[in-house]
């Protein structure tokens, strides 16, 4: 059997985007760990973040992410902070094949401008990206394979991915 597919990097780096595509190609299911939270709850992240707060949201994105990799043929999409979770991470490392999808302060901040979903970013200044960024990405690091995304298209990124999974 082989193992699940996780996807996980910043916050608009194209993990559902590119996982989708993925997934299509390979047969798999996709999962977007994001919007599986959403369903359950009935609400958008952000309005999770508002109502009930970050520590309710990364509780049940603990409890939903675990219960993803449960399941086999997938790709999973994570939210960016999900892999920060030791519990997540460790189950990530030892039960599929997870790939860091990285791309430039400058590509993100770009893509970032123009959402206003994103509940870590509301009201705060570009600085706050870069500082999210430096502290995760020494965990991102821990994924099993990492891709620079800058300058590739999603179809070079796509077929990087998937060879990667195919090599394990």
């Amino acid at each position: 059997m082989k193992k699940n597919l996780v996807l996980l990097g910043m916050m608009a780096v194209g993990k559902t985007t590119l996982g989708k595509i993925v997934a299509k190609k390979k047969k798999f299911d996709f999962i977007d760990t994001d919007k599986v939270i959403e369903r359950k709850n009935l609400m958008s992240i952000k309005e999770i973040f508002e109502k009930k707060g970050e520590n309710f949201f990364r509780m049940e994105e603990e409890k939903e992410v675990i219960a993803c990799l449960k399941k086999s043929c997938c790709v999973i999409a994570l939210g960016g902070g999900a892999f920060i979770n030791k519990k997540i991470r460790e189950n990530i490392i030892k039960k599929t094949f997870s790939i860091w999808l990285d791309s430039n302060l400058k590509i993100l901040r770009s893509r970032l401008s123009y959402n206003k979903n994103r509940p870590l970013l509301l009201k705060k200044n570009n600085n706050e990206i870069k500082y999210i960024y430096e502290q995760r990405k020494k965990i991102y690091n821990m994924a099993h394979h990492k891709i620079i995304c800058d300058g590739l298209s999603k179809d070079k990124i796509v077929k990087k991915i998937i060879d990667l999974y195919e090599l394990q």
